[in-house]
Parts: C-alpha cells; sequence; structure tokens
C-alpha cells in the first residue's frame, strides 16, 4: 500500500508534508482520473467525478492555506497573454449571467447557467496537474477509456438490435400505427424488443402501446392499438408482417443517448490521438533504437498502437454517420500536419481521399444524402433555424446587445413565429456562433471567439517554440489545437457548447494542453513567486 500511495504521488506531484492535506490532494487527483475515464462514456458519471474533485480540492485550498494559495496564485502569475484567457472566460460566463437576467424567460435561462458553469472543468483540470508525466497519463486513460465503446461499436452492429419488419399488409396495426417498411422497432412501452413475440406480449397487456423505432435517420414514436391486432397463431400473423430480422443499420452514439454527442466526442479525442501519432511517429524515425527487442517495443506501443487506435475510432465516427463531425475531423488533422510539417500535406491528402470517398459512399446508403445535400431534410431544418436565429437576434436592440436568453425559445416561438409554425420540431439553433448570437447577444458571441482565438494562439505560440522536440507532450498541445479547429469547424453546424458531454471534453483537451504549453512559465513564476514571499 504505501508502494502505490509513493508512486500516485510520484504520477499526481503530491509534495505536501502535513497528512490531511496529502489525503485531500491524492482524493482529488483521484477523482481527476475517474473524470478521465467517464468523460468518454457518461455525462452524469464525469460531472459527479468533477463536482466532488473540486470540492476536495477547494477544502484543500483552505486546509493548508500556504502551499496551496501557492499553487492558487500561478493562475495569476501566468504571462499578460493567459490572464488575458482567463479574464474572458470568466467575463463570457458573466455576460451570459447577465443575459439570463435579461431574458424573457429568466427562470428558464438561470436554470441553464448550471451547464454554462462547465467551463469550471478547465480550471479543475489545472489545478490539479503538476508534472508533465500526470498530463500523458491523463490523456492516454482517456485515449483506453474511448476504445472500450469503439471496440464495441463495430461488435454491437454485428449483433444487431431490435425487430426490423418487412412485407406489411394495409391491415396491420403496425401499418395503421404509420410505421413503415423497414422500420426497426425498438422498445414498446420502455422494455427492449428483441423478437415480435415480444411486442405482441406488450400490445396485449397494454392499450395502447408506445413503440420506439427507427427510421433513417431518426427515432420516432408511435401508438399500436390493441383492438387493431389481426387473427392469427403467430406473432407475425397477428402483427399482419411476413418477415423480420435484427436491424444492423443505425447511426451509433456510443454510450450516449445521442449520435451527435458521441460523434463530436469522437472527434476531439480522434484529435488528441492523431497529434501524439504525429509527433511520436517523428520521433520513433529519428530514435536510433540498438537491440531489435527495443525497437520492436518502441513501434508496437506507438506507431502501430496509435495508428490502429485512430483508424478504430474513424471507423466509429463513421458508423455515427455525422457530416459535420467527420468533416471536422479531417479538417482537425489537416491544421495539425500544416502546424507540424507542411511537406506531409500531400502524404495526408493521398492517404485522405479514398478514405473520404468511401464515406461518401456509406453515407449516402446509409442516410441516403449526399455530403452536401441542400434537399436533405437536416440540412433544410438547419438552414430554417439559421433564418429565424439571425431574423430574431436583430429584431431588437435588446435581442442584439443581450440576446433573448438561454432556452426562452422554447416558451416564445410561437409568438416568434419558429419552427415553421409548429411543423418542424422543437430544438435549438444547430450552431455554436448562432446559438450564442440569438441567446446571449452579440458582445457574448465576440467574447466566445475571442476565447478561441486565445486558445489557437497559446497553442501555436508554444508550437512554435518547441516543435522540433517531437515530444509526447508537444503531441498533446498540436492535438489540443486540432481539437480547437475541429470543434470550431463543427460548431458551424452543430451547437456542441451547448452539449455538456462535448464541452467536458473540449474543455479538458483545452486545460491540458495549457498547462503544457505554460508549463516552463509556471515553474518560473512560481520561484519567482516564492522569492518574493
Amino acid at each position: 500500500m504505501q508502494n502505490f500511495l509513493r508512486k500516485f504521488d510520484e504520477l499526481a506531484g503530491i509534495e505536501t508534508v502535513e497528512i490531511k492535506a496529502k489525503w485531500l490532494e491524492r482524493i482529488a487527483f483521484g477523482f481527476l482520473i475517474l473524470m478521465f475515464l467517464t468523460a468518454p462514456h457518461s455525462i452524469a458519471a464525469s460531472q459527479t467525478a468533477w463536482i466532488a474533485g473540486m470540492f476536495f480540492s477547494l477544502i484543500g485550498f483552505f486546509f493548508n492555506a500556504k502551499a496551496q494559495r501557492r499553487e492558487g496564485a500561478k493562475f495569476f502569475t501566468f504571462h499578460s497573454s493567459l490572464f488575458t484567457l482567463h479574464f474572458s472566460l470568466f467575463t463570457f460566463f458573466a455576460w451570459t449571467a447577465v443575459s439570463s437576467v435579461f431574458s424573457y424567460a429568466p427562470d428558464i435561462s438561470i436554470d441553464r447557467l448550471r451547464g454554462a458553469a462547465i467551463f469550471l472543468v478547465f480550471y479543475f483540470v489545472i489545478y490539479n496537474l503538476r508534472t508533465v508525466r500526470a498530463v500523458k497519463f491523463l490523456a492516454l486513460a482517456m485515449i483506453f477509456s474511448c476504445m472500450v465503446n469503439v471496440i464495441w461499436m463495430p461488435i454491437q452492429r454485428i449483433i444487431g438490435r431490435g425487430v426490423e419488419i418487412h412485407g406489411i399488409s394495409p391491415e396491420s396495426p403496425l401499418a395503421k400505427a404509420l410505421l413503415y417498411e423497414g422500420d426497426a422497432l425498438l422498445t414498446a412501452n420502455g422494455k427492449r424488443l428483441a423478437t415480435p413475440e415480444d411486442l405482441i406480449a406488450q400490445i396485449e397487456q397494454n392499450n395502447p402501446t408506445k413503440i420506439t423505432f427507427y427510421r433513417p435517420d431518426f427515432e420516432f414514436f408511435v401508438d399500436v392499438k390493441r383492438e387493431n391486432l389481426l387473427a392469427g397463431e403467430n406473432a407475425l400473423q397477428k402483427l399482419g408482417i411476413e418477415s423480420w430480422k435484427k436491424s444492423h443499420n443505425w447511426r451509433s452514439r456510443g454510450f450516449f443517448g445521442h449520435y451527435t454527442t458521441y460523434a463530436e466526442v469522437l472527434q476531439l479525442i480522434a484529435s488528441l490521438v492523431f497529434g501524439l501519432f504525429l509527433t511520436q511517429r517523428r520521433k520513433d524515425a529519428k530514435a536510433k533504437v540498438k537491440s531489435k527487442k527495443a525497437k520492436f517495443t518502441a513501434k508496437f506501443f506507438t506507431f502501430y498502437f496509435l495508428l490502429f487506435t485512430f483508424a478504430a475510432m474513424c471507423f466509429a465516427l463513421l458508423l455515427t454517420v455525422t457530416r459535420a463531425s467527420q468533416l471536422a475531423l479531417i479538417v482537425s488533422c489537416f491544421a495539425m500536419v500544416f502546424v507540424l510539417n507542411r511537406k506531409m500535406l500531400l502524404i495526408l491528402s493521398a492517404i485522405a481521399l479514398p478514405v473520404i470517398i468511401g464515406g461518401l459512399i456509406f453515407l449516402q446508403q446509409s442516410r441516403n444524402v449526399g455530403f452536401f445535400d441542400s434537399k436533405d431534410d437536416s440540412t433544410k431544418y438547419r438552414q430554417t433555424m439559421w433564418r429565424d436565429g439571425l431574423r430574431l437576434s436583430t429584431e431588437s436592440p435588446r435581442n442584439f446587445v443581450f440576446g433573448v436568453g438561454m432556452d426562452s425559445v422554447q416558451r416564445y416561438w410561437r409568438e416568434w413565429q419558429m419552427f415553421d409554425g409548429g411543423k418542424l420540431p422543437l430544438g435549438h439553433f444547430h450552431s455554436t456562433p448562432v446559438q450564442i448570437l440569438v441567446e446571449r447577444g452579440f458582445p457574448a458571441l465576440l467574447l466566445w471567439l475571442w476565447i478561441l482565438f486565445l486558445f489557437g494562439k497559446t497553442f501555436l505560440r508554444y508550437l512554435k517554440l518547441q516543435i522540433t522536440n517531437y515530444k509526447a507532450e508537444i503531441g498533446i498541445v498540436l492535438a489540443a489545437f486540432g481539437g480547437l479547429i475541429g470543434f470550431f469547424t463543427s460548431g458551424l453546424a452543430h451547437y456542441n457548447l451547448g452539449d455538456q458531454e462535448v464541452a467536458m471534453v473540449f474543455y479538458i483537451l483545452m486545460a491540458l494542453g495549457v498547462w503544457i504549453s505554460n508549463h516552463k512559465s509556471q515553474i518560473s513564476d512560481s520561484e519567482a513567486f516564492q522569492s518574493n514571499s
């Protein structure tokens, strides 16, 4: 046990002598690890770990005041550009709070401030990082954890799910409920369906029976009435269908509740893998390995493992059939290669071209749409929401400056003549810039773009000075830059900032990149602080 704690303290960089303070730091770092492990899977688990970790960090801050406040002083001894970043993050949140007070539905908007406070994850990570080794460990922990759902997705696709119906007769109770040929019935009254017999049992016990079904590329609900069941000797005859099979076609969503969330998280973590792959590959190429065994080990745990991991994540992202996230990862990878070595752009293009073509074919077969398809319903929906958003934000000076308030649209959409008079499903504006502009006002949008610029500036400044080292920590900063570009790109078509699962992974990645980028300055600033104390 003592040996384990000693190694744990070395990893976390815990040097506190006082035993109670040391245990508080250990617990906080333990919750930090747990947050990284659960972030690719569950917002409930990752947020619980984050909040618990913040709680123990705050207790430790006040319990061991002298040492902990010296750590806290690092936030304010960064060079001017990072002070500007911190100031901008808190100002953005403060403006969000102001816009919530001026909201058309302040009760709703103020309640949504809890989600906007997810940016504090950034500070929880930075505050509990003390060593480069810890940064590498946490990055790899999140990658390994993500591989659980990445490997499970194709296995789940092979196994299949639900009851896909074929040969529906016009008299079928399913046809009367407006179910079509090829629909995959997933649940009946909340219970998963594995066979038609499962469905019959639910229909006979309940009236009506609420059925969840998948029809490319959304999930819908219908009610099936018991009195519409047909006479017959088996389930197929009673349901009025000729055959059924397990469905093997849907948009993968990992362990999250929605495929877009999974796709956004995947593209961020895949950027992390690609950044490590790029720098590790160059490092292996320059390394002089003496023995064959050492050479095999180095290549296996670097080049081949990272290559397999990235390929697997790309395949899982393909199964989500989410165009914006796929494009964002491509843009992210090209941005990283452009910063690292522009000569590699042609090689990356040659590799990416057949992959992109294959992805377009898969998209066409899975969703029956092109990559940029003006006839696609989701594209039309986005265009409608963008038009409504721009109209709403410019209707009055109040709307333009303070916005209408977070989620106030859910209450006043009829008065504001949105969602095509109710013909379209109620939702958000499917664009982070548009959503911020409408809900929080133009100043908030400028602040958000300024924050993204400061993140990028921090990463590029560090990469310009350190890029020739080709160490793993360089790869993490490179990945943070690529993830930033990817997050902005997909945010043009997705409200990814409002998706707490995605925002958490984004701020985690930003925190890793910022901490490494300023590691040397933190040390020098800490020494200067101590000398002045």
